[in-house]
């Protein structure tokens, strides 16, 4: 002990890999105990697994493997390049699988002005009329999208408001993803619990002259309150996963907010009592996601922390978590809320558009 004290070597981060010493009850768990719709995901090539390039029966059977009744695919886009491929392949070859949202062409604002509004509802009809379910609206709104003057555009601007109405109109859900978490909007320093994260992905860190995150949340805030026909599916747990009490308090004031719980488990599993507690108030406003592509293994670690009471485990398959150096905690949550979260709820939402089959 002497010699070790006496002669320190650094270590570098990256190189402390320490392993649990606990004893404590493991379940083996091999994915969600019934089918269920995975409502936020990809099958493009950055986020999804670039299913675009293989077959679709493939990804059928890996569904299959996994229970997915009904797949969400948020890659679809705006033109006829993808959109269009997106629904040829994969909504032609199994309608009730697949639901693919559609999206805003940002790169239009300066060019259409004071008039990008309302084109952009036209060209949202169209893609609702070949068969886009839905709406994304992706991180760039709010931290890159400008507008005719090159000022950068504010998340409640009520320019856009043509686009939320005719959501509402069409009953096509709005899935919103607006800033990130918020130890990307922290300086780089020892402190950032983000730290290895940021340096593996510099470009995820929006010091200034990006806005700050209270900005953009309140924004996002005062966006659902003046939109109440429009339903919003808060992303990633209405984008503020480290601040349950926010996000539970919008809920209850807005009807028309709804959340995903895709790639936060790392941030609920941390705080399992709070977490607990708000997927019990709000079981009917929670969908399932876990944004990584039909994985198996992901959707393992997904019902493992839904449903049992496991303590202390890896919120991901990498030997360096992802997103923090911390392990999560099981929630133990009933069958009835189970059983909203993994269908219901996205089956509710999703049938406003006749997308989804009823039954499990």
């Amino acid at each position: 002990m002497r010699a070790l004290a006496d002669n320190p070597k650094p270590l570098a981060l990256a190189d402390y890999q320490p392993q649990s010493r606990l004893t404590v009850p493991t379940t083996d768990i091999t994915g969600p105990y019934r089918p269920f719709i995975d409502a936020h995901n990809h099958l493009g090539p950055d986020f999804g697994g670039g299913w675009s390039n293989r077959p679709v029966s493939e990804l059928i059977d890996r569904l299959d493997d996994a229970h997915v009744t009904t797949y969400v695919d948020l890659d679809g886009g705006w033109g006829e390049a993808i959109l269009d491929q997106r629904l040829r392949k994969f909504k032609q070859a199994a309608p009730e699988r697949f639901c693919l949202f559609g999206g805003v062409d940002w790169t239009k604002w300066p060019e259409e002005g004071d008039k990008f509004g309302e084109n952009s509802a036209k060209r949202l009809r169209a893609q609702a009329a070949r068969g886009a379910q839905g709406l994304k609206i992706w991180k760039n709104f709010g931290l890159h999208v400008r507008d005719q003057n090159n000022n950068l555009v504010a998340i409640d601007d009520p320019g856009l408001d043509p686009v939320w109405a005719i959501c509402a109109e069409l009953n096509l859900p709005v899935l919103i993803h607006i800033a990130d978490p918020v130890a990307f909007f922290d300086p780089v320093t020892p402190k950032n619990e983000r730290w290895e994260e940021l340096h593996a992905h510099p470009d995820w860190q929006f010091a200034p002259p990006f806005p700050s995150f209270t900005t953009l949340i309140d924004a996002f805030a005062r966006l659902i309150r003046r939109q109440p026909n429009t339903t919003f599916i808060g992303a990633h747990v209405g984008c503020y996963s480290e601040n349950l009490a926010w996000v539970s308090a919008l809920l209850d004031e807005c009807p028309n907010f709804h959340v995903d719980i895709s790639a936060r488990i790392s941030e609920l599993g941390r705080q399992p009592y709070t977490s607990k507690r708000f997927f019990l108030r709000h079981s009917d406003r929670i969908l399932f996601g876990i944004d990584a592509g039909p994985d198996l293994a992901t959707y393992q670690i997904y019902a493992r922390f839904l449903e049992t009471e496991d303590e202390y485990f890896d919120y991901g398959s990498d030997v360096v978590p992802g997103q923090g150096r911390w392990r999560i905690y099981g929630l133990g949550l009933p069958r009835d809320v189970l059983d909203k979260i993994y269908f219901n709820n996205a089956n509710r939402l999703l049938l406003q558009t006749g997308t989804i089959t009823r039954g499990a």
